[in-house]
């Protein structure tokens, strides 16, 4: 893995939001748009456009990712970018870290089939598997305190925000 520096390179972002707060909130967006088919789109977050389609097990072609799919990968990128950063931050070694997520979904409550059918993940599981040689089990309790305090998504899936819909119609 390449070492860098976090501290040196976080140093004047911290300093510029202790500063000034308000530089500190963002906002970032996803743009879903229309394809041929109603069981596809497009997913424009900005800096790349994503294929999303229907799970296999509600119609789709199965080519490309569910929004399932999006959603866990979104958690497995932040808790494993989070955990590799909390660790050099705090000058754990890592030989290896590879985070995997797995969520348990009913698709009758998505297809409507069954009303007592969730619809929506009903378990998530997050599993990290860490080669850290020489690490005492006291600074890996600790990683794994911080790396679960400051990963943005599994923070947000186990506090979630309000979430206000609008609907504009042409």
């Amino acid at each position: 893995m390449i070492r860098v520096n976090l501290r040196e390179i976080q140093r004047p972002l911290k300093q510029g939001y202790r500063d000034d707060p308000e530089t500190a909130r963002i906002t970032l967006t996803a743009r879903g748009a229309q394809e041929d088919t109603p069981m596809a789109c497009s997913v424009d977050i900005g800096r790349a456009i994503y294929a999303a389609q229907a799970h296999t097990g509600v119609g789709g072609a199965g080519t490309a990712a569910c929004s399932g799919d999006l959603l866990l990968g979104a958690l497995a990128a932040c808790a494993q970018i989070t955990c590799q950063m909390v660790a050099t931050a705090m000058g754990i070694e890592l030989d290896k870290v590879e985070v995997t997520v797995e969520g348990d979904l009913d698709l009758r409550g998505t297809l409507g089939v069954s009303q007592d059918a969730e619809v929506g993940f009903s378990a998530i599981r997050v599993s990290f598997d860490l080669e850290a040689p020489g690490v005492s089990m006291d600074r890996l309790e600790q990683l794994k305190e911080r790396a679960e305090r400051y990963c943005v998504v599994m923070r947000t899936l186990t506090s979630p925000p309000p979430i206000d819909t609008t609907w504009q119609v042409d």
